[in-house]
C-alpha cells in the first residue's frame, strides 16, 4: 500500500495493537495520547477467543498470562458476607478468565512491545482534521499541524476524535446503568475470590483481587438520569455516596474510599452504534467505533481483533478504500453478534426489591450446583458461548 504514514489517536489497547501490526508491515506509525503519561489505571479485562489468538501471534500471550490477577473465581455473597454461590475460574460456567488481566498491566505490555517501533506523543490531542484525496492534515491542541496519509481514532467510547470525524452520526446508546470503578486497600475480608453482592434498590457491588496488593471495587446502579455523566468529579462522588447509602455489606468501606480516592472512574454504560467506521482517509476502531459495553466481557477482544484485521487489510490492499471495505465486511457481523445483549440485561442483575435479591442469589446457587453453561445471560451478559468469540483471522503474512 502506498499510504504508509499513519496517525492513531489513543494509547490504550486498540491503538498500540494496531501500531504493532502496522509497524511490522512497514508503516510509519505515530500514536498520540491526550494524557501526559501512560494511563495505567483500570479494572479487570478478559481476553478471549480471537483476541487471545492475536496476542499469541504478537508474542505477548505469555506476558499476559504471567500478569494474571490471581482471581480464582466469583462468589455471590449476601449482606452478611456469606457465600450463596461460587463459580471457580476453571468451571465451565465461570466468570473469571484464564487471561484475566488488569487494564493497566495490559496497556503497559502493549506499550513496551511497541515503543521502539512506534512513535508515541503524550500530552496532546487532535482539535481539527482536514483531508483531501491525498492526505490528512491534523491540528493539535498546541496549535501544531501535521500531515499523514491516514488517521485512525482508537480513543474510547467518549472519543473526541470520533466527534471531529463523524459528528453526531454514531449513536451512543445508554443502557440505563451507571458504574464506578476504583482501587482500594486490601483488608481482612478480601480473598483470592471476586465477591458479588446484590443490594435492594437495583444496586450491585463487586470487589475483586488484583496482583498489586490492593483490590478493585466497582459499584453499579440502574438509573435513566443522563445528567450524571456530565457532572464534575466531586458531584459524581456525591451521587455515588447517595446511591450507596443503605446498601449494606461493605457499603461503609466503599463509601469511605470514594471520598479518599483520586482515581474514581464513573460513567454511564453505553454501546456505540456507528453506521460507518470510515470517512475518506480517516476511520475508527475499538470502543470509539463499536463499544459493546463491559457487560459482554468482549470489549478487549473486539479492540485487539479489530486492530489486527484493519492493519492486515491495509497491508495487502493497494488502496485504503479497499482495505476499509474488506475490514468492515469481516468485522461487522462479529461486532453485531457481540453487541446483542441477552434479554433482561442489565435489569435482571439489578433487582429493586429484597425478594428480587433473594431470587438472584437463589438462581446463582442453582446455577452453581448444576451443569448450566449460560449463567452470564442471567446476570452480566458476559457471554461464554464459544461461537461468540470466534472470527476468521486471516494470516496476512502469507498473502
Amino acid at each position: 500500500m502506498k499510504n504508509k504514514k499513519v496517525l492513531i489517536s489513543g494509547a490504550s489497547i486498540a491503538g498500540p495493537t494496531m501500531g504493532f501490526w502496522l509497524a511490522k508491515y512497514g508503516f510509519d506509525v505515530t500514536i498520540v495520547e491526550r494524557s501526559k503519561y501512560l494511563r495505567l489505571g483500570g479494572q479487570n479485562l478478559d481476553i478471549r477467543g480471537a483476541g487471545r489468538a492475536v496476542t499469541r501471534l504478537m508474542g505477548i500471550e505469555s506476558q499476559i498470562l504471567a500478569a494474571n490477577t490471581g482471581e480464582i473465581g466469583l462468589q455471590f455473597v449476601n449482606k452478611d458476607n456469606q457465600v450463596e454461590a461460587a463459580f471457580p475460574r476453571d468451571g465451565a460456567n465461570g466468570f473469571t478468565s484464564e487471561a484475566e488481566i488488569l487494564r493497566g498491566d495490559l496497556v503497559n505490555i502493549l506499550y513496551n512491545t511497541t515503543k521502539d517501533k512506534v512513535k508515541y506523543i503524550f500530552g496532546k490531542h487532535i482539535t481539527a482534521v482536514d483531508q483531501d484525496n491525498d492526505r490528512v492534515i491534523t491540528t493539535f491542541n498546541d496549535g501544531e499541524t501535521s500531515v499523514f496519509d491516514l488517521l485512525i481514532a482508537a480513543d474510547g467510547v467518549r472519543s473526541s476524535t470520533r466527534q471531529l470525524l463523524f459528528g453526531d452520526e454514531p449513536e451512543i446508546k445508554f443502557l440505563g446503568l451507571y458504574n464506578a470503578w476504583y482501587t482500594i486497600p486490601k483488608n481482612e475480608t478480601d480473598t483470592k475470590w471476586a465477591r458479588w453482592y446484590t443490594a435492594p434498590g437495583s444496586r450491585v457491588m463487586v470487589i475483586r483481587p488484583d496482583n498489586h496488593g490492593t483490590v478493585r471495587a466497582s459499584f453499579s446502579f440502574l438509573s435513566d438520569n443522563l445528567s450524571y455523566q456530565k457532572l464534575s468529579n466531586s458531584e459524581q462522588k456525591k451521587i455515588l455516596k447517595e446511591k450507596l447509602s443503605g446498601a449494606g455489606w461493605e457499603e461503609n468501606r466503599l463509601m469511605k474510599e470514594i471520598e479518599k480516592n483520586d482515581d474514581v472512574y464513573f460513567d454511564g454504560i453505553s454501546q456505540v452504534h456507528a453506521p460507518r467506521w470510515f470517512n475518506g482517509r480517516t476511520g475508527m476502531i475499538g470502543d470509539a467505533a463499536y463499544c459493546p459495553t463491559p457487560l459482554t466481557g468482549m470489549g478487549t477482544t473486539l479492540a485487539i481483533t479489530g486492530a489486527y484485521i484493519l492493519a492486515g487489510e491495509l497491508s495487502r490492499h493497494e488502496k485504503h478504500e479497499d482495505a476499509f471495505t474488506a475490514y468492515e465486511e469481516r468485522m461487522r457481523p462479529f461486532v453485531k453478534d457481540i453487541q446483542k445483549l441477552p434479554p433482561g440485561v442489565p435489569w435482571l442483575a439489578h433487582p429493586k426489591s429484597k425478594f428480587g435479591v433473594k431470587m438472584v442469589n437463589t438462581a446463582a446457587g442453582i446455577l452453581a450446583s448444576g451443569p448450566v453453561k449460560k449463567i452470564s445471560k442471567l446476570f452480566a451478559g458476559k457471554e461464554t458461548d464459544p461461537t461468540k468469540d470466534k472470527i476468521d483471522l486471516p494470516d496476512f503474512n502469507s498473502q
